[in-house]
């Protein structure tokens, strides 16, 4: 599976960014996706995900309430809106894709076998 990301871009704080990411495989449906990021001179951090069933989505605490997750399995395409930026949300974005689902704090650790190649988003204050 190969992952496209894309829409990353300078915006002013309070500002929205919408991310995509597409991949190239027609099993899309069955994958569960994962929207992660490192800023510069960090860990790379959990931003949220979504199992292949769609029955909810989670959330890194930082992001709830100014993020949004979707995906549309028809287009292979997975979105993460960006909403209230903070000068702190500034980071690289990967999108990434695994064939197992994922419960609670497994997001954070588990083991994600698709990466895409990360998209820079910078927050100027």
């Amino acid at each position: 599976v190969q992952l496209q990301a894309s829409g990353g871009g300078l915006v002013q704080a309070g500002g929205s960014l919408r991310l995509s990411c597409t991949g190239s495989r027609g099993t899309f449906s069955r994958l569960s996706l994962g929207w992660f990021r490192q800023a510069p001179g960090k860990e790379r951090e959990f931003v949220s995900g979504m199992n292949w069933s769609s029955t909810g989505t989670t959330y890194a605490d930082s992001v709830k309430g100014r993020f949004t997750m979707s995906r549309d399995n028809a287009k292979n395409t997975v979105i993460l809106q960006l909403d209230s930026l903070k000068p702190e949300d500034t980071a690289v974005y990967y999108c990434a894709a695994a064939t197992r689902r994922f419960v609670g704090s497994a997001w954070k650790t588990g083991v994600f076998e698709y990466w895409g190649q990360g998209t820079l988003v910078t927050v100027s204050s």
